[in-house]
């Protein structure tokens, strides 16, 4: 049954595309590349039961995957899915699925692994099943990633492209709007792979390509100031970064000055942090914002803490504590006042990248996201407080075109992310005044030279860490022995996969060469050439 919540959920005022996922590290892709076309889609695991769908895609893409549909254990989509009346499309393992439900014979270990490039000839048929790859020509150059191959056509369907490896890598139902394709249309590598996907997601499903921030933020804004009320006050944190700055501003245009928005000096801020926040939150954009001193507190609290989850988990219930603390405060101070109000609800600038890895078929836990899971249940039970996500179904790039709409300024709507526990989980190991000094040192040189440079907007994200080594170095005749700083930039298009960014070789002797001679205690300097996977962006 659908709660207030999910009512005015994007999926029941958009065309909306689902995709199946079956585990593949692309399904993310599939959405980004729709959606760039301005079409609405959502993701959910593909052992998702149609009975517990509250809404009617427009179609259904079944995502690639690790597995063999063939052995015991491997996922199968709901077989109601087939009967939901929808246009399907499946991709990869998504396609071997399509034939496995019709026929378990029909797909079996290929002879030869399809790894890369391929050229797909494309096999009209004159009739409806022209459709998908109408307009892409004779051959289109595509992406393949199996071994496992379709060997039999399944009973009712019809070839609609091959490669030399593969007889049946596009395959289309006579009758039902049912596809399958071999090849990977959501990645680069598949230059026109775009095009099949919106041939797909508008000419055969009829899903309007009206997903645009203008609209999203008119009916946001009415979701919000519906949910809340006209008494009710929020709360919610902010940190500087693009995200708590869009979803406050969001909340200021919808609730005014009964939403809330406090900043958390845990200690384990960037260089002069807080007093940035303070002049854009504040002054420029008019957020009715409160400023919190707890780094003793925190600081206090991580003393010899070592483990990473565990001092996400210290900075989080400490985050906790405070926020309890000012909600009664609020409250208290409201009464008697026009705004006098309980408050009710709790902004969490919580993004899609972050609910598709809590989602994700398999997906096991790299590392906590302190924005996603719900609160905690302390805060639910104690301060009644529910949960209030508006930037839930965004990806970082429509985020930061939400910002622009709200007039908030580039600058800042580009500004890499910080992460919700700070420079805490920037130090290895123990978080000690010192170390966390250095670390944001360090970084203020590393982010003020690149800016200086006039590079800052062409990584996604960048800073310098530290280790928990300490290394020998020599200045002027004297040893010295001093902590190794990590240098990070990676670029990425969705913060789900990113690679290093390829700084000058000048320009990072120079980085090194200013922080080694002005940060006290560090004697050498690295740069992190991990890309994600299998690293992850940040270091805890």
């Amino acid at each position: 049954m659908a709660t207030e919540i999910d009512a005015d959920a994007p999926h029941n005022n958009f065309d909306t595309i689902l995709v199946l996922d079956f585990g593949s590290q692309t399904s993310h892709l599939i959405l980004r590349r729709l959606r760039a076309l301005s079409i609405y889609t959502e993701m959910l695991p593909c052992t998702t039961k149609v009975a517990d769908l509250t809404w009617k895609p427009k179609g259904i893409i079944l995502s690639g995957g690790p597995s063999s549909v063939y052995d015991e254990g491997s996922p199968h989509v709901d077989p109601a899915v087939f009967e939901l009346g929808v246009p399907i499309l499946g991709i990869c393992y998504g396609c071997q699925e399509i034939a496995w439900q019709t026929n378990s014979a029909a797909v079996a270990r290929g002879t030869a692994r399809e790894y890369g490039h391929a050229d797909v000839t494309i096999h009209k048929v004159d009739s409806h099943v022209d459709r998908l790859f109408a307009g892409l020509g004779e051959i289109m150059h595509a992406y393949m990633s199996h071994f496992d191959k379709l060997v039999r056509l399944p009973e009712g369907f019809v070839v609609i492209a091959k490669t030399p490896n593969s007889e049946f890598a596009g395959i289309a139902h006579q009758t039902k709007p049912i596809f399958g394709v071999q090849f990977h249309p959501e990645l680069e590598h598949t230059p026109r792979g775009s095009e099949l996907l919106r041939n797909f997601s508008v000419d055969i499903c009829g899903a309007r390509p009206n997903w645009v921030m203008s609209d999203f933020i008119e009916q946001e804004i009415a979701r919000i100031r519906k949910l809340v009320g006209d008494k009710a006050q929020v709360i919610g944190a902010v940190s500087g970064g693009v995200d708590s700055t869009v979803a406050a501003k969001l909340m200021q245009e919808a609730i005014g000055d009964r939403f809330h928005a406090i900043l958390v000096d845990n200690g384990l801020m960037r260089l002069n942090e807080c007093e940035q926040v303070k002049e854009t939150l504040d002054k420029h954009l008019g957020i009715n914002l409160r400023v919190v001193n707890g780094a003793e507190l925190f600081l206090g609290k991580l003393k010899g803490v070592r483990e990473p989850e565990k001092k996400r988990k210290i900075i989080g219930e400490t985050f906790i504590d405070l926020f309890e603390q000012e909600a009664i405060r609020i409250e208290k101070e409201a009464e008697n006042t026009p705004n006098a109000g309980k408050v009710s609800w709790f902004l969490q600038g919580t993004l899609y990248p972050d609910v598709i890895e809590s989602l994700s078929f398999k997906s096991t836990t790299i590392k906590t996201h302190h924005n996603v899971g719900g609160l905690p249940k302390r805060m639910m039970d104690g301060q009644g407080l529910r949960l209030l996500e508006p930037l839930r179904e965004l990806f970082k790039d429509e985020v930061r075109a939400l910002g622009r709409r709200l007039q908030i300024h580039e600058d800042l709507v580009n500004r890499h992310p910080f992460p919700g526990p700070g420079i805490g989980v920037r130090v290895l190991g123990d978080l000690t005044p010192e170390r966390v000094e250095i670390a944001r040192k360090a970084d203020h040189i590393f982010i003020s030279m690149i800016k200086e440079a006039g590079i800052y907007n062409e990584m996604s994200q960048a800073y310098a860490g530290l280790d928990t080594n300490k290394a020998v170095g020599v200045m002027g005749d004297t040893r010295v022995y001093g902590y190794i700083v990590i240098l990070r930039a990676v670029t990425t298009s969705d913060f789900m996969s990113a690679e290093p960014y390829e700084f000058s070789f000048d320009l990072l002797k120079a980085m090194a060469r200013r922080i080694v001679n002005e940060v006290d205690g560090v004697s050498r300097v690295t740069y992190d050439l991990s890309s994600k996977p299998p690293g992850t962006i940040e270091l805890e």
